[in-house]
This record gives structure tokens, sequence and C-alpha cells, in this order.
């Protein structure tokens, strides 16, 4: 018996030592500039699209209905996106002053949206018979335009998929267990189509490794497989060096990675039940999150969120030094619905009078509060009110020894100070009510 627990206890530490990370890890160069681009960026477009848009109840409807891979796969059949445009989806970004876009390239229903040799389930088997990857690369290339992949460790229909041990995808119908060592293999090798035939890709952006945890909040969510981490993180740093990789776990992130993700939270702030991390003091930041409620599309969301709601969020997510990384979910013909295009082209008409607040600054020496958020870079710091009812702001502990100058962004129209004791009040400007938000930058002296 003692024999067995010896044994025992030896495997598991074996097993959680298979899980760790190689703390060995050091960003090349072309990944440091990469990564200090990223964090000046601070607005980017988040694209959910594929077959799943077609029976438009939201990406997880393969799991939420139980449909299995055998029915799964006819829609493949009639994914047919002819309004698709990537030169006019690349633009809107632009428009909406959006520095780079997050290209769903293959979600949990394991459906390819590019040319892949590594699977039957792919763009080019749909009567549309185009590569959609190869589209936005090309037109993100032409624009300037950065492009993200996002690539789904989880899978609802391959049988190398460890479904028994995962927490979703248990009703579509497989009973086969397949090897994980050939879905490792075959990640390798789409990743590897990815990062080799699309030119430059600024980054690979990871979901789905929650599937093989317990859920969020729990104690241990040491995973039930070993995802290869290493040799995956690896294989990519190696093939585009400048390349940055998160991982939407929910966790602190893994050696390896180079930004860290938040799923409908501002950083710190876990509203959502999903991101218990704390947010990372050295890796740059960056917040997802949707215009209604739905990630793909759904028929039914019209809970749209206001310009003003998206700019308090671009705003306080940019106050603590986080990107921004907007949704949309393009309906099953490729278009984008109005809803979503009105709200950006407002966003991007703000950011052409605020954009100096937001681009290339770094988050508030203190963090959001009720009255808003403030956002820095160099002898500059930007207080953003963003409620109406605020008679005045006061920054206590202020970092700096003197104000040579208090005005509002838009017009230049001077603010009133008062600084003493180390404590700035600073008295609100008569507000607009079509303003989301006043923007007053007070510039300072050490």
């Amino acid at each position: 018996m003692r024999k067995l627990l010896l044994l025992a206890l030896l495997m598991t530490s074996l097993q959680k030592l298979s899980f760790s990370q190689d703390t060995s890890y050091t960003a090349s160069s072309e990944n440091l500039k990469a990564r200090e681009w990223f964090t000046n960026s601070k607005f980017g477009l988040f694209i959910h699209w594929g077959p799943f848009s077609i029976p438009g109840d939201g990406e997880w409807v393969m799991n939420n209905k139980n449909i299995t891979v055998k029915n799964y796969t006819r829609l493949m059949d009639f994914f047919n996106p002819i309004d698709f445009n990537a030169a006019e989806v690349v633009s809107m970004a632009k428009n909406a002053g959006m520095k780079y876009i997050t290209l769903i390239t293959r979600h949990h229903d394991g459906f390819s949206m590019w040319d892949t040799k590594y699977s039957d389930f792919n763009i080019m088997n749909t009567p549309y018979k185009k590569d959609v990857v190869k589209m936005m690369a090309d037109e993100c290339h032409k624009q300037g335009i950065k492009l993200f992949v996002y690539y789904s460790l989880l899978d609802w229909r391959r049988t190398d998929y460890s479904y028994w041990t995962g927490r979703t995808g248990k009703g579509t119908g497989r009973t086969e267990r397949v090897n994980w060592s050939d879905y490792i293999q075959f990640m390798k090798n789409q990743l590897t189509e990815l990062l080799t035939n699309y030119g430059e890709i600024a980054g690979v952006w990871f979901d789905g490794h929650w599937d093989q945890t317990a859920p969020e909040g729990a104690a241990d969510r040491t995973a039930k497989v070993d995802w290869h981490y290493n040799e995956i993180y690896g294989l990519i740093h190696k093939l585009q060096p400048h390349a940055l990789i998160g991982n939407n776990h929910h966790m602190v992130p893994f050696a390896g990675e180079d930004f860290q993700m938040f799923e409908k939270d501002l950083p710190g702030e876990n509203k959502s039940g999903l991101s218990y991390q704390p947010p990372s003091q050295r890796l740059p930041l960056e917040t997802c999150e949707t215009i209604n409620n739905s990630w793909g599309f759904n028929i039914t969301d019209t809970t749209y969120k206001s310009t003003k709601q998206l700019i308090d969020y671009l705003v306080r997510d940019n106050g603590y030094g986080a990107n921004f990384l907007l949704n949309i979910g393009p309906m099953p013909n490729g278009a984008v619905q109005p809803e979503f295009k009105e709200r950006l082209d407002s966003v991007g008409k703000w950011l052409a009078v605020y954009g100096e607040s937001i681009y290339n600054t770094k988050g508030g020496y203190m963090k959001p509060q009720a009255w808003g958020a403030i956002t820095q870079k160099d002898n500059k710091m930007y207080v953003h009110l963003l409620k109406k009812d605020v008679p005045s702001v006061t920054l206590e502990n202020f970092p700096y020894k003197k104000i040579t100058n208090a005005y509002l962004l838009k017009d230049k129209t001077k603010v009133q100070t008062t600084f003493k004791n180390g404590t700035v009040t600073i008295t609100s400007p008569t507000l607009n009510d079509n303003e989301p938000d006043v923007v007053i930058v007070l510039e300072t002296k050490s």
C-alpha cells in the first residue's frame, strides 16, 4: 500500500512537471519591439466569423445545441459569404482608429478559414472557395494594419482532441478516441501554414485551454492534458520571431507568452467571473469585448452598447494601460451589420479628435475612478471626465511637483485647477451633454 501511495505521488509530481512551462524563454529583440508597438496601439478589431454564423445563434451553437459532427458539417455546404469584402472591413477598422485586427482562423467548431492541407472542413470546400485568411492578410498588409490570427486549442469535431477529459463538446457524437499526440502535431502543422503562407503575422491569439481545467475561480486549475506549449510557442517564435503570443486561459501568463488578455473584463476587475488572474506587471495587457452580448452573429441579440458605453470602455481600459479589442460578428453573407458599422464610425470620429489622449499613452498613476480615468504621455496627463454630474475631480498623491498648464484637449480652453499639499483639484468645465468624454490636459513638471 505504501509503495502504491508513493507511486501515485510520483506520478502526480511528474504530471504537474509536464504541465509546467519552460522558464528559459527569452524574448527576441524583434519581439520586444513588437510588444512596445502593441502597447502603444491601444485599439483593435476582433472578428468572430465562420459557418457558425449561419444558424444566427452565436459561435457556440454546435456545443449549446448538441449538434453532431455529421450534422454540423452540412453547414459547410451552404456557407457562401458572397458579400464579404476584405478591403471594406480593413478600411472600417482603420476609420474606427483601430491599429490591428484579430481574425478567427479556426474556432472551437474546427472549421478552418484558410486553404489548409490538414483538414477537409475548411473554406475551400464551401461554395465560396476563397481563402479568407489570405484575403485579410493581403488587405491588412496593403492598408498598414497588423493582423493577429485567433486559433482555438479546443476542437468539438476531432477524435484526437481529448474531449473525454474536456468540459465542452460532449454532445457532438464522438465515440472514438485517437492519440493526443496526433492532435498536437495537427495544430503544429496548421500553425506552420498560418505563419509561413500569409506574410507577416503580428501574433497568435489562443483560446480553449480552459476546456481542460477546472472552472474559473477554482483553487487548482492544472490542465488535464499536456498542451506542449514549449513546442508550440517555440515553433511560433522560430517561424516569426516578432510574433506575439497570447493565450485566453484566464490565468497568469505562462512562459513564452507575450501579452495577457482579459475576456469581457477590465484588468483586475473580474466582473464577468472569468478573469480571476491579476494583471501582469511586465507584459502588455488587452481586454476583449463585444458590441452586443454575442461574439458570433446572433440574430436575436439587439443589446447593442451605445457609442458612449464603448468610449467609456476604451478609456477605462487605457486607464489601466491595456488595449481594447472590440468584436464584430459578421453575418452569414459576410457583410457587417449596420449597428456595428455605426458604432465603429462614431468611435473613430471621437478618436480623430481625442486620439492624442489614447495612442502611445500609459495607464494613469491612479486606477480608473467612478468619475473617469487617467492616461499619461511624456509630461502630459490626460484626465478623462466620463460622468456629467461631478463638480470637481481630486487627484491625491499627485506624482509631479508642478502643473504648468491645464486646458481642454478639444479646443485649448483653460481649466481651473488648484494644487496644494500634493493634491490637485480640477474644477469641472461646463459640459456638453453630447460629449461622451471631456478630456482635460495637465502639462506637468517634475
